[in-house]
């Protein structure tokens, strides 16, 4: 129950910081829906998603699969931006990327604070609250990635379909949680998120000890 209480305001943390991305990157692509929308702020009332940052995680955690989690979208019209596809695929990516430094960012701190810092015996948490961070953050920017509708790698791809079939694929998005919930439930998901998140958690340590 301890891990669960300090992975809530992790999953927090990183789920915002992935919307407001998103969020900002479509103010500079032209779009500013977000803005007047007011997510573009760090305050978490806006963000929270009783299922996608509460209920899930959860779920994940008692059933022991990969813990992660979402919070509510930001409004995004790409109507809007000044150039449509390429828009789509930068907005796209901000969240996922932002994720990736993030995990970048934990790694070395956990990294600075084991070479120089006597902080790891007097405060035995923080390594373990910083690989949890790494490690959850790597699985956000792989799940997010998973071309699923809504999911993120699911708009990038809808860019490269033909005309006729990417109405169609984008058309799955009312389904799209139920489709994560039931990868989840039998197992699927984990085998898609691990093996990429585990090469990556590995690929990130060595390179930040070099």
């Amino acid at each position: 129950m301890m891990e669960l209480i300090l992975f809530i305001p992790l999953l927090l943390f990183s789920v915002i910081f992935h919307e407001v991305a998103h969020g900002l990157v479509a103010l500079r692509e032209g779009d500013d829906t977000a803005y007047v929308s007011g997510r573009l702020t760090l305050n978490p009332i806006p963000h929270l998603d009783i299922l996608g940052s509460i209920l899930f995680p959860a779920i994940c955690f008692l059933t022991h699969v990969p813990v992660f989690g979402w919070a509510k979208p930001v409004p995004v019209n790409p109507n809007r931006f000044n150039d449509y596809k390429n828009g789509v695929i930068r907005v796209s990516l901000a969240g996922p990327l932002t994720n990736l430094l993030i995990a970048v960012l934990f790694a070395l701190a956990l990294f600075l604070l084991r070479r120089y810092s006597n902080l790891l015996f007097e405060i035995p948490i923080l390594p373990y609250t910083l690989s949890q961070g790494i490690l959850l953050n790597l699985v956000l920017a792989v799940f997010n990635l998973i071309p699923i509708p809504p999911l993120d790698g699911s708009k990038i791809l809808s860019i490269f379909l033909p005309a006729l079939i990417s109405p169609q694929y984008d058309s799955l998005e009312a389904s799209g949680l139920f489709i994560v919930i039931g990868l989840a439930a039998l197992g699927i998901l984990g085998k898609i998120i691990y093996p990429p998140v585990h090469f990556l958690y590995a690929l990130l340590l060595k390179g930040i000890a070099l």
